[in-house]
């Protein structure tokens, strides 16, 4: 999510195809800065209507598992935006969820991502957390959502010595990158970071189980831009299982959740972005099946300066750009933990921050570092296949 993007509204895409059985996903979504989308080529033909049964003769009657084995899974594609980013949907039809329930699940999985988004944007003017902001000081009580994230994201700080914090929101307006990126850029002055980073450290923040509330400091400022996509991608795949949908992938800019498997039984497999190679191009793969990954890479918003790389993903702990890594993809059971903590394990490096994938259950990474060298987790051995070395440059 975020926090300095106007939501662009923009007419829905979906689009009902039918199914290849050795469908590949390997990304054509690096084709857009925010992160890799996984796609499938799809027949252009739907399969032929079997003959019809002569009227004076009873159709056969056809057990379940015989019209399973029968049935041929046609794929769904949406397209739309939210949290001021793409968001994809591929999903394939099954016996108990046909097209027009398949349809019907991603519709309602696509609203349940804009009634979290106007809970947790902190520049919509009535959402919580922009309540939060403007009480500080005060014990602000907020929904179940909006409290699960911000409890998740003082665990992210805790576990990451503080490299993932949601006061950063602080020092927001200091660094131009993406959508308020200027012709010219210029440094902030030392001065000033110095002074904004006093108003960032998250342990300051209180909340309380029993009735859901949260107080921030005065003069302090939280946004959940870094962490809250995930939490709704998770959300938006849960609406889709409750409506009987099992195979499919959900993607929000840089986080991808998969679950099931392709029509052909085979699991989903996604593209790591070369993060100096040009767009739309990888340096490796990544299996999915019933797992997400989220991407902190230094190349999506960025300027180069006097010879020198500066992008988005800003230590907390100096108020600059971290510099230990070029990109990391976080693999983890739920797009949630992913986004939590890929920019902490970008900020860290390799070392620690493989420490840090290795301490929680099921999760992995794939880290490119500052001089370009590749490291995989031992989580992610037989998972991710490296196709070739990262493209060197600034």
């Amino acid at each position: 999510m975020e926090t300095n993007a106007r939501r662009i509204t923009a007419s829905p895409r979906l689009a009902l195809l039918s199914a290849v059985a050795g469908l590949c996903l390997a990304t054509t979504a690096c084709n857009h800065p925010e992160g890799h989308t996984a796609s499938a080529s799809a027949a252009k033909a739907h399969p032929a209507p079997s003959a019809a049964a002569p009227a004076s003769a009873p159709a056969p009657a056809q057990s379940a598992s015989a019209a399973s084995a029968t049935f041929t899974p046609q794929k769904l594609d949406f397209q739309d935006t939210a949290m001021g980013t793409k968001v994809h949907f591929v999903a394939f039809t099954n016996p108990k969820a046909g097209a027009e329930t398949a349809q019907a699940a991603v519709k309602a999985a696509f609203v349940e991502m804009g009634r979290l988004e106007k809970l947790m944007s902190a520049w919509q003017k009535n959402s919580e957390v922009s309540d939060i902001n403007q009480h500080t000081g005060q014990l602000v009580k907020v929904s179940p959502e909006t409290y699960d994230v911000i409890k998740k994201s003082l665990w992210a700080g805790k576990v990451s010595e503080g490299t993932f914090d949601i006061t950063f929101e602080a020092m927001s307006g200091v660094w131009k990158f993406g959508d308020a990126a200027v012709a010219h850029p210029k440094l902030p002055s030392k001065a000033k970071i110095k002074r904004l980073e006093k108003l960032i450290d998250y342990r300051k923040i209180k909340v309380n189980d029993q009735d859901r509330s949260v107080m921030l400091p005065k003069g302090m400022s939280m946004s959940l831009g870094g962490i809250a996509k995930g939490y709704i991608v998770d959300k938006a795949a849960a609406v889709l299982e409750k409506r009987g949908v099992t195979d499919f992938l959900v993607q929000a800019g840089g986080d991808l959740l998969g679950r099931g498997h392709k029509p052909d039984g085979s699991p989903w497999v996604s593209g790591i972005r070369d993060p100096r190679g040009p767009q739309g191009t990888y340096f490796a793969t990544i299996q999915l099946t019933d797992h997400a990954f989220s991407t902190a890479g230094d190349y999506a918003r960025a300027y180069i300066l006097n010879g020198k790389r500066y992008h988005h993903i800003i230590d907390p702990r100096t108020g600059y750009p971290a510099t230990a890594s070029r990109s990391v993809t976080l693999w983890a059971p739920d797009a949630f933990t992913a986004d939590a903590i890929d920019d902490a394990v970008f900020i860290l490096g390799p070392e620690k921050g493989l420490k840090l994938v290795d301490s929680i259950d099921g999760c992995g990474a794939v880290i490119v570092d500052k001089n370009n060298k590749v490291y995989v987790s031992k989580r992610l051995k037989d998972k991710v296949k490296v196709l070739r070395q990262p493209t060197g440059g600034i």
